[in-house]
């Protein structure tokens, strides 16, 4: 599957992995990457033709699923984008936490043209992105560059292509030299708090914070910083 479609088979592997990889605890950060030829097309047009209404039904909610299981591990994802991300593929780097791509790289939500509206992948590309610039790409199905991707907050950073997985390891590497406790509490509170009301927010994320100040790791962590060492997180068995 050169162009990774997003098949019913290759999601339900794709959540048994993440699942997987989240319920052991011995990474901090997933990567998710493509082929040489493209990072996701998006769903296969041609399944979902042949489907019942039900059938199509399942689909997607298996990728809902994927998306859902992308949020609740705690290890943090990301997109590392070297080609191009159509579709649900766009939305798979719209719902990562992060996501880093290639000079090389474009982006599009070209259902519009297929009579099948980009509905699925609007949600988290509308939550990186200004509407403006949802709208234009949801009902234009034009692609908008690795460039464009940056200034409007799809991606963190672009990259020339041969430098993509030297810097995507330098920025997960930024992450693992964190407690994955930490990471994952972290990880909860921003997602939980991003669409509260400003105050309703921050009364959530002081009761997690003075919570968070009696975990072991963050114990540890003060401790460390007050004593001029690295730290030495619980989660020991993770690798670095």
């Amino acid at each position: 599957m050169e162009f990774n479609t997003l098949t019913m088979k290759l999601l339900q592997e794709l959540n048994e992995l993440l699942t997987d990889i989240g319920s052991k605890r011995e990474v901090k950060v997933i990567v998710i990457e493509g082929s040489e030829k493209v990072f996701c097309a998006g769903h296969s047009l041609r399944e979902i033709e042949s489907r019942t209404a039900n059938e199509v039904l399942k689909l997607f909610q298996t990728c809902q699923q994927v998306m859902r299981t992308m949020r609740d591990i705690p290890q943090l994802v990301i997109s590392k984008v070297l080609k191009a991300a159509v579709a649900a593929g766009c939305q798979l780097v719209a719902a990562s936490d992060m996501a880093i791509a290639s000079d090389r790289a474009k982006f599009a939500t070209p259902g519009i043209n297929s009579g099948l509206f980009c509905s699925t992948p609007a949600v988290f590309l509308s939550r990186n992105i200004g509407r403006k610039k949802a709208v234009e790409l949801l009902f234009t199905g034009d692609f908008m560059s690795a460039e464009e991707a940056l200034q409007h907050g799809l991606v963190n950073k672009v990259v020339p292509a041969e430098l993509l997985d030297e810097e995507t390891e330098r920025l997960a590497k930024q992450v693992t030299k964190q407690s994955l406790n930490i990471i994952e509490l972290g990880k909860r509170q921003f997602y939980q708090q991003i669409n509260m009301e400003d105050f309703q927010a921050l009364h959530y994320a002081t009761e997690v914070i003075a919570l968070n100040s009696k975990h072991p790791d963050a114990q540890e962590g003060i401790r460390a910083f007050l004593e001029k060492r690295p730290p030495v997180w619980s989660d020991t068995k993770v690798h670095k």
